[in-house]
């Protein structure tokens, strides 16, 4: 993900400040960022201070590093951010009152919560304001999700929730494509029939969707005739509860990104 907001920030037209700075544990994969014009790399790996050299007056400084990681990352940097810094934090389920607690005062914080899409520049990004955050930093934030996808600003009580959607939701979908593939090739069509097949449906239903301004539920009726085929099997997939299957699962990626972000025992 730190990637693929990286890959926004570098699109032409978009001005960053002072450059970019990044750490990565491994040496090469930071020698291969700091290859990248704009952009300084250190490697944890080789070098302890690499995170404090990083955000050593950063404005901005974005925390991309597994939950569990985050009190320990915070510690570490906590005293080398700058009074005033905005830190914007992209860890599933670290809520704001435990950055705040580990961050000085005169640190503002901002909790997002993008998706993999942002890698295509696709990405729905849900945004929540700190209570130390000013409405410029929302802005600055907005602005810069917005270099890779639509941005979309929510009380924090919701992100997890719209991470269950959008942050997992990719997954879900590639999931139903493959689920589609293999009932195409039990039907009889080649492993390359069925992949045609299935991904140019759903890439022309999206992009139907998009370009047509109209809901899905008045697309779906369209296609669904009156005692037709796609009735009789759109009767089957509300027969499996397909509503509250969705319901339950999406709770159950709300209830495990809380458990990652509670601290270890």
């Amino acid at each position: 993900m730190a990637r693929a907001i990286l890959t926004g920030l570098l699109k032409p037209g978009v001005e960053v400040d002072g450059g970019i700075r990044a750490t990565n544990r491994s040496q090469a994969k930071a020698d291969e960022l700091s290859a990248t014009d704009g952009v300084t790399a250190w490697a944890t790996e080789s070098d302890a201070d690499a995170n404090r050299k990083a955000i050593d007056g950063a404005a901005i400084v974005v925390v991309a590093v597994k939950p569990h990681m985050v009190p320990d990352l915070l510690t570490e940097i906590a005293d080398a951010l700058a009074p005033g810094t905005l830190v914007i934090s992209v860890a599933a389920g670290v809520t704001m009152a435990t950055f705040e607690s580990l961050l000085p005062e005169t640190v503002r914080v901002i909790r997002s919560m993008p998706n993999t899409p942002a890698t295509v520049g696709q990405a729905v990004t849900g945004l929540s304001a700190g209570t130390r955050s000013t409405d410029d930093d929302l802005a600055l934030a907005e602005a810069l999700f917005g270099t890779v996808g639509e941005v979309l600003v929510v009380p924090e009580e919701q992100l997890d929730a719209l991470s269950s959607i959008s942050g997992s939701g990719p997954a879900y979908v590639f999931y139903l494509i493959e689920q589609l593939t293999e009932t195409a090739v039990a039907k009889g069509f080649t492993a390359e029939q069925a992949a045609t097949i299935v991904q140019g449906t759903f890439r022309g239903a999206t992009s139907l969707l998009a370009a047509s301004g109209e809901s899905p539920t008045e697309l779906r009726r369209r296609v669904t005739s009156p005692k037709g085929t796609t009735e009789r099997a759109i009767g089957v997939l509300e027969k499996a509860g397909l509503a509250e299957i969705f319901t339950e699962a999406t709770d159950a990626a709300v209830a495990r990104s809380r458990e990652l972000a509670a601290p270890a025992e």
